[in-house]
């Protein structure tokens, strides 16, 4: 069979399964998780965290460099077209690492010390840089998986707290420069930068840690993941935006 068919049958069987691969996934989560099932986590519990917070002013200087030029970070919704009902000002952009287990390996040659932390991250998904100009609010909402937890490391922070804030469930959190503020994106979530200036992070999604049987399915369905034509679609429009 020509890889062509078999490329558009997987697609097709991916649409097709995609919400039940991804139930079965958060059901075996919840059971096999090394960490447990909270809606934020101690980011000390990732042994990584405190390199790139130690290296973190770096991290930011780097970011700031890309970001001087606007085109560098396209808003989200170019990139992903699933992103763009959160995103309706787009005032959201981004400027990615890794995406969804793919290198950018032009864009890290723009943030080369960052791309290095970034590479010995375990189980890292993605990485990117994620600017929220003033003015954004991404309303409540929840990413799909439980596979992986969302990890935000402040690096330009606006001083007003009630201003720039996340709420994870009915909690409210703030970024703090330098510091990781970790939870599953599963859980309801809500974010506004309500001040006027923008708020920059860099927004991590690494793998959750396991016990088998549960690992073994992680790994299935981000192998199959990483075939969807949701993937290869971002892709594409990262090539497209100069962004790989």
């Amino acid at each position: 069979m020509r890889p062509g068919i078999i490329q558009r049958l997987t697609r097709r069987i991916i649409d097709r399964y995609w919400r039940r691969l991804l139930d079965g996934l958060n059901r075996c989560v919840a059971r096999y998780s090394l960490l447990g099932n909270p809606e934020v986590f101690d980011a000390s519990i990732f042994p990584w965290t405190r390199n790139l917070e130690d290296y973190w002013p770096a991290i930011r200087e780097e970011a700031e460099a890309i970001l001087r030029r606007k085109s560098n970070a396209p808003p989200v919704g170019d990139i992903s077209p699933d992103h763009r009902r959160l995103d309706h000002r787009r005032t959201w952009r981004v400027f990615f690492l890794w995406g969804y287990g793919y290198r950018a390996d032009q864009n890290c040659l723009l943030a080369p010390r960052t791309a290095a932390l970034v590479d010995e991250i375990p189980g890292l998904v993605s990485a990117m840089f994620s600017v929220h100009e003033p003015g954004t609010h991404l309303p409540r909402h929840c990413g799909p998986t439980k596979g992986h937890v969302t990890c935000h490391l402040g690096l330009m922070v606006p001083p007003d707290p009630d201003g720039c804030r996340i709420v994870v469930g009915n909690q409210v959190y703030h970024w703090q420069p330098g510091r990781f503020f970790v939870f599953d994106d599963t859980c309801q979530h809500e974010v506004w930068n309500e001040t006027g200036e923008d708020r920059v992070i860099l927004l991590l999604h690494v793998r959750r840690p396991l016990r088998a049987p549960g690992r073994w399915m992680q790994d299935a369905v981000y192998a199959v993941v990483r075939l969807s034509p949701f993937v290869q679609d971002v892709r594409r429009k990262l090539a497209a935006a100069g962004q790989q």
